[in-house]
């Protein structure tokens, strides 16, 4: 693997754990909306990383569309509110890690998230200053591999790969043509990748010293 030209992180499950949040999220529109349903963080962890349309057909399979939604978007609007107030957990090593990458790279950030939630982790964490751009998945509705190229046509990136922690995240790689970087720490696991990493940090140390 050649030396990279900019890094593209994931967010959940590489650079934080902000499961709990997402479930309250959940639980708070069902419980307005009088829906007899509690998401626990053990349903959510398993879907950390798919796309929204997914995580809908599976949580309210007895709903119409239209209906699914409706309430997705409310459970965006209450995440937005509880991402500031709540937050997450951010992972051993990222924020003075974050900072010693940019000395090097340009850093980015791409996620199946609805639209606004990267700014809020970004604003959340402190970290504006370090992440030159950022995608989501709710911004125009498409797989991770197209909003790759998105992010390299437009900043011109020649190299970069893609940090992630699932094994959806390593196809998605692999369709947009660059390689894969693993962090075992998160939520997924897979054997398809070009580095693995069990900590931030020696992510970093790998980086920095190439």
């Amino acid at each position: 693997m050649q030396k990279p030209d900019s890094l593209i992180f994931d967010m959940d499950g590489t650079l934080w754990d902000a499961v709990d949040t997402y479930a309250h999220s959940w639980n708070v529109v069902f419980a307005e909306q009088g829906i007899d349903k509690t998401i626990t963080r053990d349903v959510l962890a398993g879907m950390v990383g798919w796309e929204g349309k997914k995580v809908i057909e599976v949580l309210m399979p007895d709903l119409e569309h239209d209906r699914r939604i409706e309430i997705y978007d409310m459970v965006n609007g209450q995440r937005h509110n509880l991402i500031s107030e709540k937050g997450g957990i951010l992972y051993e090593g990222v924020k003075d890690g974050l900072k010693l990458l940019a000395e090097k790279y340009p850093l980015f950030i791409l996620s199946n998230c609805a639209k606004g939630i990267i700014r809020q982790f970004i604003d959340w964490a402190g970290i504006n200053d370090l992440i030159k751009d950022e995608m989501a998945h709710g911004v125009n509705f498409m797989p991770k591999n197209h909003n790759i190229k998105l992010l390299m046509d437009k900043h011109g990136l020649n190299s970069p790969v893609y940090v992630g922690d699932t094994a959806g995240d390593g196809e998605q790689s692999r369709l947009a043509g660059i390689p894969f970087v693993f962090v075992s720490y998160g939520f997924g696991q897979t054997d398809d990748y070009d580095l693995k990493f069990n900590d931030f940090t020696s992510l970093v140390n790998h980086f920095v010293n190439l």
